[in-house]
């Protein structure tokens, strides 16, 4: 039997994550393994660009899981440098920017997410930065070199909060700046509402409900402020948080079938629904929440890694399904802590759920314990049942990790009434007795049963 093909567009979580999955699974004998990826590294942490501009981490290179070295020691070739700019689905072939064309017997679009970038005068001009690559964390790293004072965040999102934390941490004063009514538009809110509290508190300008109209340049060209229908904010360099859609340019030209949230259609196997021979996985795929079963899209490397290895499974053999998402996700601006999973009430309402929501407050440990800090915990549950729908924590150190708990909860269709009755840790170091994820359920349980 001739040795297949698998050819992987995209070499960042979702792609290598296929790749090595599938070498695990098949050796070189019987499967060749071929990347492309157009930038000069692989397997690197997008997430954990604002820390490196903030300083937390020092070197690049930390950033960087595996090289193409490495990644050639386990048979699996990577191509740097290498851009696809079409696939010919009917003939099995990618076609790079070079001409070249590279047939496969199995392909993988790991093409990642794509930038938002409005229509706004002046957004290409130097000065504005995008935080998407490590060139970008590299480009903005290089302008704090030349001793800017003031910068301009666009966007409330969780790469807006990130970057406004690493600038403000490099000694700048931050102004952000959003179209929305509050930041983090995933929060209810009353809970963006504390976000926005906070933030207001380490000294940062919040500027809501201000779209941009105009990014304004210097006499070189040079990008000095912003222009919204509230007015004029000045600053030395802007950093843009603006959000992410699904790169599918190269899918949608070749033919493949798109989802109704605008990512690529796939089966839970993460293979197109379109082409058989053809898998999506990471940022540009579409996928399913788990609350509600209907089409989402939430870009987020764990879920980009995990499609991965689901889609290297498949190809490699062995039986796989991509499980869903609850969209849960945890950051930080300060000392504060920001989670979520699960439904939010616009999500609920829009998914026809009977609900109720309950806030409780608390403290992360013994109210005696030195450190222990103030911590909000709203649920949503389905009215009658109890049962668990989602979940927002804002609060100080200590508070963030537990939406891990609620997420876990949620996964497994737990009521509240199960959930106040588990048995989880106590310690006055790190909880207090009844731990706040408890008493919001024992609340949630309590009104339930009447």
């Amino acid at each position: 039997m001739s040795r297949e093909r698998f050819v992987v567009i995209g070499g960042d979580a979702a792609g290598m994550s296929a790749a090595s999955q599938a070498r695990r699974l098949r050796d070189a004998d019987d499967l060749e393994i071929v990347v492309l990826e157009q930038g000069d590294v692989v397997s690197y942490s997008a997430c954990g660009i604002p820390y490196w501009i903030g300083g937390q981490v020092e070197d690049r290179a930390q950033l960087i899981a595996r090289t193409p070295e490495q990644f050639a020691a386990r048979d699996i070739t990577v191509h740097t440098g290498t851009r696809a700019v079409g696939i010919d689905a009917d003939a099995g072939k990618v076609v790079t920017a070079t001409g070249e064309r590279i047939g496969y017997d199995r392909l993988l679009i790991a093409t990642g997410g794509r930038p938002n970038r409005p229509p706004i005068p002046g957004l290409d001009a130097p000065g504005v930065f995008g935080v998407h690559r490590l060139d970008d964390g590299a480009a903005i790293r290089a302008a704090l070199d030349a001793g800017p004072r003031r910068a301009l965040v666009l966007g409330g999102g969780y790469i807006g909060l990130e970057m406004a934390e690493a600038l403000q941490r490099r000694g700048l004063e931050v102004t952000v700046v959003l179209a929305d009514p509050l930041p983090m538009q995933l929060l209810d809110s009353d809970m963006a509402e504390r976000v926005c509290a906070g933030m207001g508190a380490m000294g940062m300008e919040m500027h809501p409900d201000q779209a941009v109209r105009e990014i304004l340049v210097d006499d070189s060209g040079r990008a000095r402020g912003v222009r919204t229908d509230a007015g004029s904010y000045d600053a030395d360099l802007v950093v843009l948080g603006l959000g992410m859609g699904p790169e599918v340019a190269l899918a949608e030209q070749a033919g493949i079938r798109l989802g109704t949230t605008g990512a690529i259609a796939v089966d839970r196997t993460q293979r197109t629904r379109s082409h058989p021979q053809i898998y999506a996985a990471g940022d540009c795929s579409q996928t399913f929440h788990r609350v509600t079963g209907e089409a989402t899209h939430v870009a987020l490397g764990t879920h980009a890694n995990k499609q991965g290895r689901v889609a290297g499974s498949v190809i490699g053999g062995q039986a796989a399904r991509f499980a869903g998402v609850l969209g849960t996700a945890l950051t930080k601006v300060g000392e504060l802590e920001i989670g979520r999973t699960g439904l939010c009430t616009t999500e609920a309402e829009q998914a026809g759920f009977d609900y109720r929501t309950d806030t409780i407050e608390a403290t992360t440990r013994a109210g005696y314990y030195p450190g222990a800090e103030e911590i909000a915990i709203k649920l949503l549950s389905e009215a009658g049942s109890g049962r668990l729908l989602g979940a927002q924590i804002v609060g100080g150190p200590g508070s963030g990790k537990r939406i891990d708990v609620l997420a876990a909860a949620i996964w497994a269709g737990m009521t509240a009434e199960d959930l106040a009755g588990s048995d989880l840790s106590y310690a006055p170091p790190f909880s207090p007795t009844y731990d706040p994820v408890v008493v919001a359920a024992r609340v949630v349980s309590r009104i339930e049963q009447g």
